[in-house]
């Protein structure tokens, strides 16, 4: 099989400057055979998974003692990363289905990044209400199908309906994402050889570009775009219900669906900053994935921040003006409250880095800087991670009654299973990167002026 030639390097020249040959080229080169640098870290989230794996192995043998989940806390680490993992999933759809829909043009080179993110978070978060069950080899009494015991899960639980919410997300972000890949498998094809070659062929179901396929193409996608949109809202509305239908102090508001929303996309923009930052130096993308693209996502994160701000205070607002001496304690008492309590640096993590933190990206000089672009990224996702412990630790440790009251301490296998999930997805992202074009060739060559008769691409 012949190799791919390696990426050139290029001086960042503006879309306008390319050719539709030089996107194929150069997206394509992104798919060449990896250096010893790219196995040390595809080695390096394989021993964290299995480090992952063995944890979890542990808690199988020895139980649900090996955690700190106790009595009142019998939701720790597993739903707080759960919830996280959900929320890191919507900003796929949003910059690939939403966007697409208003035709926001910046949103071409990127949106591939944020699908494939929106599958393997999916992926990751699906674990972790399995592994909160303790007997996970019992997981199938979760799905509805005949049998001679005569149980039929509960549908009127929450619990039930975030299994139907995330299996019908993953399933429509799934297809949306692989439709999308199509054009560009098939331009992958073209430039390749051999196994290579025969595997993309059936991969984009032997696509040639013809003007009946284009159509098709255009108006499957535009359905599938008008179909994942509303799940944008209605699957974390659901997850935040799982919360919100239950009686306990700080979670029975009806403020939960739009900021968990709200927080999900936050998170999720951050994430695909993230990403897409080390990609594009390592791919030598960076007149694809321009500075430009990574300060609109910027600009965007500071919108979602002052929207999440604002749901932190409408929280205390309501806690404090519905009189309710079990809703105050939560978030205003000086003894119990969130900022002051047992968990107050959780809680002001949450704040600095979820409203403060995204405030920065106002300033030109630091959304112009992929360092700070960079750092700034991970502090977001840092805090919408102890938004989600904070929101579910807080309730749980101290509810109606003070007896009952208990303290929550991440345990050691909670730790390595959480390090384990995030080398999970990234080793899921990594393994994409190096086998499918993580940019889409198809919507960049529309930021690009019709080529020439002698520009035509091979």
């Amino acid at each position: 099989m012949a190799e791919t030639p390696a990426a050139p390097v290029h001086s960042d020249p503006p879309h306008g400057t390319l050719t539709y040959r030089d996107v194929n080229r150069d997206i394509v080169a992104t798919l060449a055979t990896p250096g010893k640098m790219y196995w040390a870290v595809v080695g390096l989230l394989q021993i964290l998974v299995g480090a992952a794996a063995v944890a979890f192995v542990i808690q199988m043998l020895f139980g649900m003692g090996v955690t700190g989940l106790n009595n009142p806390v019998g939701w720790g680490v597993y739903i707080i990363t759960f919830v996280f993992w959900v929320g890191i999933a919507h900003s796929g759809t949003l910059i690939s289905a939403v966007l697409f829909l208003f035709r926001a043009r910046w949103r071409m080179p990127v949106y591939r990044t944020a699908e494939a993110m929106t599958v393997f978070a999916v992926l990751t978060a699906g674990l972790f209400p399995l592994i909160h069950m303790g007997r996970t080899w019992k997981f199938y009494w979760l799905l509805p199908y005949p049998n001679q015991r005569l149980v039929w899960p509960n549908f009127k639980s929450p619990l039930m309906w975030d299994v139907l919410a995330v299996s019908t997300y993953l399933m429509i972000s799934s297809l949306f994402f692989y439709f999308g890949l199509i054009p560009d498998i098939a331009a992958a094809r073209d430039r390749s050889t051999g196994i290579r070659r025969r595997i993309y062929n059936v991969m984009c179901f032997g696509w040639t570009g013809r003007g009946t396929h284009w159509i098709h193409y255009r108006k499957a996608y535009l359905i599938f775009a008008a179909i994942a949109t509303p799940l944008v809202v209605s699957v974390h509305s659901v997850v935040s219900w799982d919360f919100a239908m239950s009686i306990i102090p700080g979670w029975h508001t009806t403020i939960f669906p739009p900021y968990f929303v709200a927080g999900a996309i936050h998170s999720g923009l951050a994430m695909v900053i993230t990403l897409l930052i080390p990609l594009r130096a390592l791919f030598r993308v960076k007149h694809i994935v321009t500075l430009r693209h990574l300060q609109a996502l910027a600009l965007f994160t500071i919108a979602t921040g002052l929207f999440v701000g604002h749901a932190y205070m409408i929280e205390f607002f309501i806690a404090a003006y519905s009189g309710n001496t079990y809703e105050y304690s939560i978030f205003n008492s000086l003894e119990t409250g969130r900022p002051f309590g047992h968990y107050s640096v959780a809680f002001w993590i949450m704040a600095i880095c979820n409203c403060v933190a995204p405030l920065l990206f106002a300033f030109r000089r630091i959304r112009s800087s992929i360092l700070w672009l960079f750092v700034l990224s991970i502090l977001i996702n840092v805090g919408m991670w102890f938004e989600r412990f904070v929101i579910i630790v807080t309730s749980l440790s101290t509810d109606f009654i003070p007896y009952n009251w208990g303290y929550y301490r991440i345990s050691l296998v909670e730790g390595i299973i959480l390090v384990g999930s995030f080398a999970w997805f990234l080793l899921q992202f990594v393994l994409f990167a190096k086998h499918l074009p993580t940019i889409s060739m198809t919507e960049v060559k529309e930021l690009i002026p019709p080529p020439t008769a002698e520009e035509v691409p091979e």
